[in-house]
């Protein structure tokens, strides 16, 4: 490692020990953002100390976690925080080799991009409640995508072969990160034949390709379709939405990720927390983090299927880009539950 870049990690490293001793309870994603570099940069100035960066094998090691027994599932979106309690269980891979895209169906459920990833590393850290192992990846700008955390009752011992048998030769701090290119979007569209469009899907997974048809962004189509099928309601509409499916237990669906992971949630909600800006879900196998100050635009959004209408809120942060989604449960075949629909009705 050249001396400068040497330099650089160890002063980056004291930069982020400062900023710890001044606010203990600083989360490294937010230490990165105040130091100006990303969450894998300073992930990896702990390199050698708790830190041992992985093999890029991500699809091979994915479906190494079944080893692990009942572990913790972090994803996340820019202003939304998913956690899941529980086994890898059923793991497909599918795609080609540049675009393999992986499924994870079980108590921990996942839809994973794997031409996003590009860090990987397994994390030893000291916290309150004794030592945290980690698996934790990053696409290449160097923000997080998915972190696997071992529980009290976690195959160890399978966490340590993984380990060693995915140690990268290179355990340089020295990360090549880059930016992802921007797409471009249209400026305006053929608003009759999308529509037109948008009232013939039969599926909900027709709604991407919709978008690619006329390069569109998501919340463009959002804004522009006709208000029977999409319209804008209060960005506090989360808070009712939880409300009444833990009042009710009414199974309900969240997604909400980036761009190499989108974690789900399926079932009931029960424990509903308001705390400043942060919504949270507190059950003991899942738990939501959900920061309404990061909510530019919440949407009711129609979709037309085999099975009926679908509908969902969306929350979009002022960039425009997705922080969640919430549905009501349902299955392929069955339409989606009254009680939802009168649910989103009322926002």
């Amino acid at each position: 490692m050249e001396t400068s870049t040497l330099d650089r990690k160890n002063t980056l490293k004291n930069d982020w020990q400062k900023l710890v001793s001044d606010n203990p309870k600083l989360r490294i994603r937010d230490a990165a953002e105040k130091l100006g570099v990303s969450e894998a940069e300073l992930l990896a100035t702990n390199i050698g100390n708790g830190v041992i960066r992985l093999k890029p094998e991500w699809t091979s090691l994915l479906f190494e976690f079944k080893k692990l027994g009942k572990v913790m599932s972090l994803c996340r979106s820019n202003g939304c925080v998913l956690e899941h309690k529980g086994n890898f269980q059923k793991i497909n891979i599918e795609g080609s080799p540049t675009h393999q895209v992986g499924t994870v169906i079980g108590p921990i459920e996942q839809r994973i991009f794997f031409s996003a990833w590009k860090f990987g590393f397994a994390v030893e850290s000291e916290s309150p409640r004794g030592v945290m192992r980690s698996f934790q990846f990053f696409d290449k700008e160097g923000a997080a995508i998915l972190k696997i955390y071992l529980q009290e009752d976690s195959n160890l011992e399978a966490f340590q072969n993984l380990v060693n048998h995915y140690l990268a030769d290179d355990q340089s701090g020295d990360l090549e990160i880059e930016k992802f290119p921007v797409a471009e979007y249209a400026k305006s569209i053929d608003m009759d034949a999308f529509t037109k469009d948008w009232e013939s899907m039969k599926d909900t997974h027709d709604f991407f390709g919709m978008l690619r048809k006329y390069k569109v962004h998501r919340l463009d189509a959002i804004k522009w379709i006709d208000d029977k099928w999409a319209y804008e309601v209060d960005k506090f509409a989360p808070s009712k939405i939880l409300e009444v499916a833990s009042r009710t237990q009414m199974p309900i669906m969240i997604f909400a990720g980036n761009k190499g992971n989108i974690q789900i949630h399926q079932g009931k909600v029960r424990t509903i927390r308001q705390m400043g800006s942060w919504l949270n879900v507190l059950d003991p196998q899942f738990n939501m983090h959900l920061n309404e100050d990061l909510i530019a635009h919440t949407f009711v959004v129609h979709k037309n299927t085999e099975d009926g209408l679908v509908s969902s809120l969306e929350l979009f942060d002022h960039d425009g880009e997705m922080i969640a989604q919430f549905f009501g449960l349902r299955k392929p075949g069955l339409p989606q539950l009254a009680a939802w629909k009168d649910l989103i009705d009322s926002l």
